[in-house]
């Protein structure tokens, strides 16, 4: 089988590359990056996606073409360059796309954005999802993953929480109460884009795991990070803060500096119950919590518990707000 993966340097996109290596796939890699940024095995062809003669190098026969990227100007040359020779295409979307996030274990029919503004990332993966349907028909699997984790995400935002936890002390948290988790672990996406490539799996699919309530993923992380990390002396007290208080702070929504990563707006919060049952369907499969609690706390011990974050509260902002409770 032959595979073009359409990036391939990235977090995602070299778990992908690994996946279809283990399996025997001959994988092509398109991207600006250097041969020692795409998994050993795999073939890179370098080239600015956006440049002239981009696809040159990769004209022919694919049995798999996957996109990773949402870019319309990605999108779009791809899709005149290499649609009609792919046997099987797979988009790797978002949940994002989906209009309203209060609907719990809505399924794929959900209602989309309308994409106005394509500067915006739901509204790009729409449009990739509109164009990548109209040039590619039945071909075509639309995967639409949560939230991805697992040892090296760039975001931060579920390290966030074995991080904290592993350090004990108060720990500052939105109520829990009605807010779910719901995640996939990269190598569990992987996993599954490599499987549904080999099996032409085709159609549009959540590629969710279960939603976990707020409280017993806290409590979950908590249990799997007691340890000799754990300051001396201090058991963790989860401090748990109505969202009023929290916002009046400065302390933000989900992701990004002075955030609490993972916490979501009550009127969002089925946007983590999603529907899961088509990923299963396809041959899905997601790990307990426990494993990859455990990859990322070791991922998160080697890089700092304390470094500077993209997403989360640093400790002097928590310190901060904690403080001004009293």
């Amino acid at each position: 089988m032959r595979a073009l993966v359409l990036g391939g340097t990235g977090w995602l996109g070299r778990a992908v590359v690994r996946d279809m290596l283990a399996a025997g796939t001959d994988v092509t890699c398109l991207a600006r990056g250097t041969s020692g940024e795409v998994p050993e095995g795999a073939h890179l062809v370098r080239a600015d996606r956006r440049a002239s003669g981009a696809y040159d190098g990769v004209r022919g026969d694919w049995d798999e073409v996957v996109e990773l990227s949402a870019d319309p100007d990605l999108v779009e040359p791809a899709l005149d360059a290499l649609a009609d020779r792919a046997a099987h295409w797979t988009l790797v979307s978002t949940v994002s796309v989906y209009a309203r996030n209060d609907q719990p274990d809505a399924d794929e029919t959900a209602t989309l954005v309308e994409p106005r503004d394509l500067a915006q990332y739901a509204d790009a993966k729409v449009s990739a999802e509109r164009s990548s349907a109209a040039r590619l028909g039945s071909r075509l699997l639309i995967g639409r993953p949560g939230l991805v984790v697992g040892p090296g995400d760039p975001s931060d935002r579920f390290g966030y929480w074995p991080a904290r936890l592993s350090l004990g002390g108060r720990v500052l948290s939105p109520t829990t109460a009605g807010r779910s988790v719901q995640v996939i672990d990269v190598a569990d996406l992987a996993a599954w884009i490599g499987h549904a490539g080999r099996t032409g799996q085709t159609g549009i699919v959540n590629a969710v795991g279960p939603a976990v309530p707020l409280a017993d993923f806290l409590r979950q992380v908590t249990t799997s990070t007691a340890g000799p990390t754990r300051t001396a002396g201090h058991d963790t007290e989860l401090v748990e803060v109505e969202d009023d208080v929290l916002l009046d702070r400065d302390v933000r929504y989900w992701a990004g500096p002075r955030s609490l990563p993972l916490w979501l707006p009550r009127s969002d919060a089925a946007f983590a119950q999603r529907s899961g049952r088509a990923f299963v369907a396809t041959g899905g499969r997601t790990r307990p919590l426990e494993p990859t609690v455990a990859a990322v706390l070791a991922d998160e011990r080697a890089r700092g518990l304390t470094r500077a974050r993209r997403s989360g509260l640093t400790p002097v902002e928590e310190d901060a707000v904690l403080r001004s409770l009293r």
